[in-house]
């Protein structure tokens, strides 16, 4: 019953009231009290209209025992003690107020002292409330940094020399399906800047060591001599493991904007065509998924992709009013970019063009395709599809999209 029923109902009760002997007005005063709720005393008064009751706000309010001194006082030795709870802080007030005054540490009078000692911890609680919530309101707005990501350079994408040789940008691409829970592998993926040359590797989990040695194994492979590499805001290589190794290593280190994914433009566009086209959209989660996926980067994947596949790179753009003019260079493959650079050494120049020589791009095709369907069968075993065969009939990457909706569906 909401106010304006209850004062409806009051007025059809007050003649009748009135007009009645001492039994029937307790009996009316019964029968309202019991429909609304109200107290008895409550109304008697308003039942007797000529009696003015007093609003809540005219009501004297009460005098405050503990003032503004002493909660000033409460909250420095509440800041002191690492913020107890109300308990604890109670037991901390009777012991340790006198000390604190000797020390200097406080200063207050002996009556403050004495309302503190008699504080008790319910009261505590609620006189701190106001300062607990402008602590959860600094944390909640207190940017969150450290001195690592401080020590490090933000370079943006048109900050690079695009024309050198060994400038990497690195990026990792999840293998999680629908369900980031759990560990899972994740796909480094590596790309220079100058010549589009692509390095993967397959790290299970997010570990910092993890990724470092997959950043290594990929060094490693790559025909020429690194001078800087470039990851995002991501903890798998933004942390002092990989910036004491870049430092041993005679490395640059920089990183991305954070929420700036043009700064990582190259690597980007790179997950697309040579992770997400290949493998798909898949949660990979096993060993046996980390070797085969590793096998198929580490030898055909890499190689068809670096010495057939060839990359178109913008090299001038102009806006004229609203409309921007682009002109691409001619389409080369990496191993073509890397020996017309001149940026490599003659032995290193000699071995690519060995490689070259003793490839088969058709061959590499379809040890991939070998591979891949070797891949999906393994995630298909894990989920229990031996049955289902579709890999035969679609392109992987509908594969992928197809049992990542299945996935979906079942979570939700």
């Amino acid at each position: 019953m909401n106010k304006e029923a209850k004062e409806q109902y009051m007025d059809t009760l007050r003649e009748k009231y009135f007009k009645g002997t001492k039994k029937e007005k307790g009996e009316i005063l019964d029968e309202y009290c019991r429909n609304t709720k109200q107290e008895r005393k409550y109304a008697i008064k308003k039942f007797n209209y000529k009696v003015k009751l007093k609003k809540k706000e005219d009501r004297k309010k009460r005098a405050c025992f503990y003032g503004g001194v002493v909660i000033a006082v409460l909250v420095e030795i509440w800041k002191i003690f690492d913020y107890p709870c109300g308990q604890r802080l109670e037991e901390i007030l009777n012991t340790e107020t006198e000390n604190l005054r000797k020390w200097g540490e406080i200063v207050c009078s002996n009556e403050v002292a004495n309302k503190l000692k008699k504080m008790r911890s319910a009261t505590i609680d609620r006189r701190l409330n106001h300062e607990k919530e402008v602590l959860r309101l600094k944390e909640k707005y207190r940017k969150k940094s450290s001195f690592l990501l401080s020590t490090i350079p933000i370079k943006t994408s048109a900050e690079f020399d695009r024309n050198m040789v060994g400038n990497e940008q690195v990026d990792f691409v999840e293998s999680c399906g629908a369900s980031a829970s759990g560990e899972y592998i994740n796909n480094l993926s590596i790309c220079d800047i100058s010549s589009s040359w692509w390095e993967g590797e397959a790290i299970m989990g997010k570990g910092q060591q993890r990724a470092l040695a997959g950043l290594d194994n990929c060094r490693k492979r790559t025909p020429f001599t690194w001078h800087e590499f470039h990851p995002d805001n991501g903890t798998n290589l933004l942390n002092f493991a990989v910036c004491a190794y870049a430092e041993k290593e005679g490395l640059k280190f920089s990183r991305s904007r954070p929420y700036h994914k043009n700064d990582n433009c190259f690597i980007e566009q790179k997950n697309s065509t040579h992770v997400r086209q290949v493998i798909g959209y898949l949660r990979y989660d096993t060993e046996e998924e980390l070797d085969c996926l590793n096998n198929l980067y580490q030898n055909e994947l890499r190689l068809y992709k670096n010495f057939f596949q060839p990359v178109i790179k913008l090299e001038s753009k102009e806006r004229t009013g609203g409309h921007i003019k682009r002109k691409y260079g001619r389409a080369k493959t990496p191993y073509r970019r890397l020996i017309e650079s001149n940026q490599i050494s003659k032995e290193e120049r000699e071995k690519l063009t060995a490689i070259y020589q003793s490839l088969n791009p058709a061959e590499l095709k379809r040890m991939i395709d070998k591979k891949l369907d070797n891949l999906y069968k393994i995630y298909q075993k894990k989920k229990g599809q031996e049955n289902i065969n579709l890999t035969n009939t679609l392109n992987p990457s509908l594969v992928s999209f197809f049992h990542v909706a299945q996935e979906a569906v079942s979570v939700s």
